[in-house]
């Protein structure tokens, strides 16, 4: 463990933990002393992510949590306030990444993108602001995408979402920043590098070598800086993209 551990006895909640960015996330504030809370539906797809982190030295838990279902959501940060630490650090990093023509996105569609990376954005965003508040300090990260910015074609539910999300966060940044805690909103412009992008898109993972496809771990440093930042200057919106990318 690095020595830098400013997260000793304290709790760093990432919903939407997995291979890439979210277990990255863990595994960097895990490295500052934080247990990091890993919260997936799946929660045995978390046992190699738990592994690693320990055999790295930190510590980590694994939580099988539906982020759409009120009750569970509430259940789980009393969980870990209680047999973890106090929450300093939310992230929301879950995707919901979908693509359909106008005329083939049906009502279940759009209806469960929402409920991924909106709905579940705001039950857990409202949980943390619940414990953050009355301390006075914490940092609620909510990860976003191009989609949060412009609906491309194909994109009317994972927009529609993104859209709700990036809002969510802006109302919450100027309710909760007067009160100590940080809300901070990343756009993610750009294919991150994944085994899902290096099986279907081989051309964009042909580009590592040059630096054009975002590594977890870089997008994981961001973050970590974003939740180090003074309160006089704290970063609301960043966003983060390849050299390579088109903006």
């Amino acid at each position: 463990m690095a020595n830098d551990t400013p997260g000793a006895g304290k709790a760093a909640i990432i919903i939407g933990a997995g291979d890439a960015t979210g277990g990255a996330v863990a595994r960097r504030f895990a490295r500052a002393g934080y247990t990091a809370c890993v919260c997936r539906r799946n929660g045995d797809q978390l046992a190699p992510l738990v592994a690693d982190i320990e055999a790295e030295g930190g510590t980590a838990r694994a939580f099988g949590v539906d982020a759409r279902d009120e009750a569970q959501v509430e259940a789980f940060f009393r969980t870990v306030e209680d047999e973890v630490g106090p929450v300093e650090v939310m992230v929301f990093n879950i995707g919901a990444n979908v693509n359909f023509p106008i005329t083939e996105t049906t009502s279940r569609v759009y209806r469960k993108v929402w409920e991924m990376a909106a709905f579940a954005g705001f039950l857990t965003g409202r949980e943390a602001a619940r414990y953050m508040t009355p301390r006075g300090e914490g940092t609620i990260i909510f990860t976003g995408a191009t989609a949060s910015m412009r609906g491309g074609k194909g994109f009317a539910a994972f927009s529609g979402a993104k859209f709700a999300l990036r809002a969510l966060a802006q109302s919450m940044a100027r309710e909760l920043g007067p009160k100590g805690i940080h809300v901070a909103h990343s756009v993610i412009d750009g294919a991150i590098d994944t085994a899902w992008i290096r099986e279907n898109f081989p051309d964009r993972a042909a580009l590592d070598d040059e630096g054009g496809i975002l590594k977890p771990d870089d997008i994981a440093e961001t973050y970590w800086q974003i939740h180090r930042q003074p309160r006089t200057a704290w970063t609301h919106e960043i966003d983060l993209r390849p050299w390579i990318e088109s903006w």
